[in-house]
């Protein structure tokens, strides 16, 4: 059994990273890792024939199992109460779920909050079908062997999926200076509590989505514009303590942000924020993504000492 373990763990990362792309759960998509590993347990003490390539028939059946996941998955999503995001990845999570480097795309990219967010409006096909061939690299031969279609349905598949996805991949990075002046202009006009001086900072388009799962206060549905935004992240701010409830800096799916902690160093909340160069006016913030649903943040540790920023 022990060889069993051994010949598996290789594969452990790109199976996380696979089920994480297709469901937006970082639990869904450890407990697919685990239904993985318990079928190829059960395979190989079977006596049946050793299993010839691995990582195709374990990402076969990862695959399938999120297939089954994401059609009761999309019934809960209708009753979800308020707006849903993604379960958040925060600095340490960026290993274990990166994609390695046989995926064309980068980790930053694959799992943004606006990309996984474009995924949820896909079929769960089309789903599979993009992810596999455009962020995991297969050719259309061996999606079609995945998912059970031909090669031209899933290129078709994937097309109409690409069509969804344009625009939300993240379009550039700012330098690393322009993108700490920023961060560093925004914490300054919270701190101000004046709305003009936040708004300043904000894209005039930008867009809050805010996830409490119905358990916490957020916001029920997505803000859109600078005063509106501002005037929801001040009402946020007002609520928080610093003295009493620590902060510290950190990336979230790839987006600088921040979590905050409770009195007893309990995550509570995670903030992301997207950040465009602007237009005239130099780097603004696009959009604030604001986590508070406490079963999203249940995998986050207690706040370690010298952590708070």
């Amino acid at each position: 059994m022990r060889e069993d373990a051994q010949d598996f763990e290789p594969h452990r990362r790109h199976l996380r990273a696979l089920a994480y792309r297709m469901l937006g759960s970082r639990a869904e998509a450890e407990d697919v890792v685990q239904d993985c590993w318990l079928r190829w347990r059960a395979q190989a003490g079977a006596g049946g024939e050793p299993i010839e390539q691995p990582r195709a028939w374990l990402s076969r059946v990862a695959t399938h199992l999120c297939l089954d996941r994401l059609q009761s998955a999309r019934a809960r999503r209708e009753q979800y109460v308020g707006v849903w995001l993604p379960e958040p990845l925060v600095d340490e999570d960026a290993a274990a779920y990166d994609a390695g480097p046989e995926a064309r795309a980068d980790y930053a990219q694959q799992v943004s909050i606006a990309f996984l967010l474009a995924l949820e409006r896909l079929s769960p096909l089309e789903r599979a079908a993009f992810l596999l061939h455009d962020v995991f690299d297969l050719d259309f031969d061996e999606v079609g062997s995945r998912l059970g279609r031909s090669a031209a349905a899933c290129r078709q598949l994937a097309t109409r999926a690409r069509s969804h996805v344009r625009g939300a991949e993240p379009r550039f990075e700012l330098p690393p200076t322009q993108a700490q002046a920023l961060l560093q202009a925004f914490a300054q006009a919270v701190t101000s509590g004046r709305v003009d001086a936040l708004a300043e900072v904000l894209a005039d388009d930008v867009v809050f989505l805010s996830d409490g799962g119905g358990q916490v206060a957020a916001v029920p549905r997505p803000l859109h514009g600078a005063v509106q935004v501002a005037k929801a992240l001040l009402g946020f701010a007002r609520q928080w303590d610093l003295q009493r409830h620590p902060v510290r800096p950190a990336r979230i799916n790839g987006l600088p942000g921040i979590v905050l902690y409770d009195e007893q160093g309990r995550a509570v909340q995670t903030v992301a924020l997207a950040l465009a160069p602007g237009a005239g006016g130099g780097p603004r913030v696009e959009a604030v993504y604001v986590m508070r649903n406490p079963d999203k943040l249940a995998h986050l540790g207690p706040l370690m000492p010298g952590h708070t920023g």
